[in-house]
């Protein structure tokens, strides 16, 4: 009995430690480059991470929860706006981070809002994704960790990028003319 009741010691312990440095590196937070609704940079700023899981799935639709929150992906061609070109902003629907640029976007016929870069390397992240047998690099918002698609290296110049980004995870914001 004794060794059962040091080996769940030993367990709580661990999680006790793995949770606190994840709670702690949450309240660090992560450094973004913010943006107005005009496109114009604010500067950097350091934020804590967003995680606000009881009001995502409140708010989101099914398929923005399901794509963001749980790295789905919404089928090709299906959403309105995949094909948009006005000039505007995207921003993540879950947190309103700034991510693309209508002006890096560009038409890659495979239905799905593609851009050649990101408005701030510092406002996504990618990782690995080794996911369905295969190796991709998944991008996602920095800020609060939604998945918006995946990035591959068949894009146009200048960086030869094509970030493929799920609409539903988007939400663009028009700029205004003056």
């Amino acid at each position: 009995m004794q060794r059962r009741q040091f080996l769940q010691a030993i367990a709580g312990l661990t999680f006790v430690y793995s949770t606190r440095d994840y709670a702690a590196a949450m309240a660090a937070g992560v450094v973004v480059m913010r943006f107005a609704d005009d496109g114009k940079p604010l500067g950097k700023a350091t934020l804590p991470k967003v995680s606000k899981d009881a009001e995502w799935k409140r708010t989101l639709t099914p398929l923005a929860y399901n794509v963001t929150r749980e790295a789905g992906t919404e089928r090709a061609f299906s959403q309105p706006g995949y094909d948009r070109h006005e000039p505007g902003l995207y921003r993540c629907v879950c947190c309103d981070n700034a991510l693309f640029d209508a002006k890096t976007k560009f038409e890659s016929g495979t239905g799905w809002p593609s851009f050649w870069q990101p408005i701030a390397n510092e406002n996504v992240t990618n990782i690995v994704d080794r996911a369905w047998g295969m190796t991709r690099t998944e991008v996602r918002c920095t800020l609060c960790d939604a998945h918006l698609g995946h990035v591959f290296d068949d894009g146009p110049k200048p960086t030869g990028l094509r970030y493929c980004m799920n609409t539903v995870a988007m939400r663009f914001v028009a700029y205004k003319v003056s």
